[in-house]
């Protein structure tokens, strides 16, 4: 690991974050509190703020956009420097961070929270697709679209109604299966089901990645009716025919050169990510602060650059091994937290993470399960069978979670379930 000698900028900071989002604003706001006013920076260009796990109940017809939404001014820290603009480029040797309005912040310290970008335009026609009044290709995924969704539910008469996974990282990838659940239950509350088949395609070899839960899923989609399709990626949409277009995937997700055509009556995309275009720009460097693809290289027990000492990575934009969501933000801020101070006062990081993550995999407008694994495998909060769907994990999904994010993580003071989890266990190692 290096730790690099500091150009000083016109702008610096002792602590400087990039991004706004939920590991961001958790970070920023715990530094806040233990370092002197005007030591923190937070870069980020957006002002306005989505707690993005809700926007499946928002496409189910369940809560408005509005529900999720908060100005970012109201959550950002008073003791630090917003700098709204965004990241152009991360320069590690130099501790420097250029922006897109061409500043060069420098820092002592950088936690990078960026988040990942929605790739529509990755797949051929998916954008224009996206933007055809018809409503009849739609993404949960962006707050441009989630909207839309329910609109397209309750205009659904009959047809066939085509869910997707992608072959690329996504955020939160229990969401696409979600909003088909929901689709689903909608249908059936309008008495519309017999006149549709759904589909579900996904580029996964079975419905979600961890048995215990998938097991459960796979029985749940079969008893819907819901076709499941695996190891199937969409590559390409045509908005006037209403045809998708999938590559079928060998056991190492290539491409066979086998596809398959669908026509649709309703599709909707789970969309692929990426690094945001400031950290693909930064991998272009090959200085060893991202992998190749740009996502930040950090030790998965750590969390800090394999390569930079004083830098640490939170959330969707590094490449740790575990899904990407919301929950795992919560128990990367508590590994940070620890080992970013430990680093300010000249002391060696321990390796806290162990890969927890969450997804409440919603089934209807009142049935949720509630997965919950790290690397090794499921690692339940309550004592109870989790991987059964229930009302009570409903209502943590859809008011629980929600209020622990905006009261808490984002204010810096939740560090995920671990210690409910050994309360509840009765103090046992879980």
């Amino acid at each position: 690991m290096k730790l690099s000698t500091i150009v000083k900028a016109k702008e610096h900071y002792n602590l400087l974050v990039l991004g706004a989002g939920a590991g961001g604003l958790a970070v920023s706001s715990h530094f806040s509190r233990t370092l002197p006013k005007g030591n923190v920076g937070v870069i980020e260009p957006s002002s306005v703020h989505y707690y993005q796990p809700g926007f499946t109940l928002v496409g189910g017809g369940i809560f408005p956009k509005s529900h999720f939404t908060r100005k970012e001014e109201t959550l950002m820290p008073s003791n630090v420097t917003w700098i709204k603009d965004k990241v152009g480029k991360i320069l590690p040797e130099k501790q420097v961070v250029e922006t897109f309005d061409g500043k060069e912040i420098s820092y002592n310290f950088l936690v990078i929270a960026t988040g990942v970008q929605l790739r529509y335009d990755l797949i051929e026609g998916l954008e224009d697709g996206l933007a055809m009044k018809d409503n009849k290709v739609i993404s949960t995924y962006s707050p441009e679209t989630v909207e839309k969704v329910y609109n397209a539910f309750q205009n659904f008469e009959k047809g066939k109604a085509v869910f997707t996974f992608p072959n690329a990282p996504i955020k939160c990838p229990g969401a696409p299966q979600k909003i088909c659940y929901l689709f689903d239950d909608y249908l059936r509350k309008t008495n519309k089901r017999k006149n549709a088949e759904i589909i579900y395609n996904t580029i996964l070899p079975r419905i979600f990645g961890i048995e215990r839960y998938s097991n459960v899923l796979t029985e749940y989609a079969k008893s819907k009716d819901i076709h499941v399709n695996y190891r199937t990626s969409l590559s390409k949409v045509d908005p006037i025919t209403r045809v998708a277009t999938f590559d079928i995937l060998n056991e190492t997700m290539q491409p066979t050169g086998e596809i398959k055509k669908i026509d649709y009556d309703l599709l909707h995309v789970g969309p692929p990510c990426s690094p945001v275009e400031g950290l693909r720009n930064t991998a272009k460097n090959n200085d060893g602060l991202t992998d190749k693809i740009g996502f930040v290289d950090v030790d998965k027990n750590t969390l800090q650059s394999k390569q930079y000492k004083n830098i640490f990575g939170i959330g969707d934009c590094t490449n740790f091994p575990s899904p990407k969501t919301a929950a795992a933000v919560s128990s990367h801020f508590k590994t940070i937290k620890y080992n970013l101070q430990k680093v300010m006062d000249g002391g060696n990081v321990e390796p806290l993470y162990d890969g927890y993550t969450s997804c409440p995999l919603v089934l209807s407008s009142n049935k949720c399960i509630l997965a919950e694994f790290n690397y090794d495998g499921p690692i339940e909060t309550t004592p109870f069978n989790q991987s059964k769907p229930s009302r009570l994990a409903f209502i943590g999904k859809a008011y629980g979670f929600p209020m622990l994010y905006w009261d808490y993580l984002l204010k810096g003071r939740w560090s995920g379930p671990s210690t409910i989890r050994k309360i509840l266990h009765l103090g046992m190692s879980k």
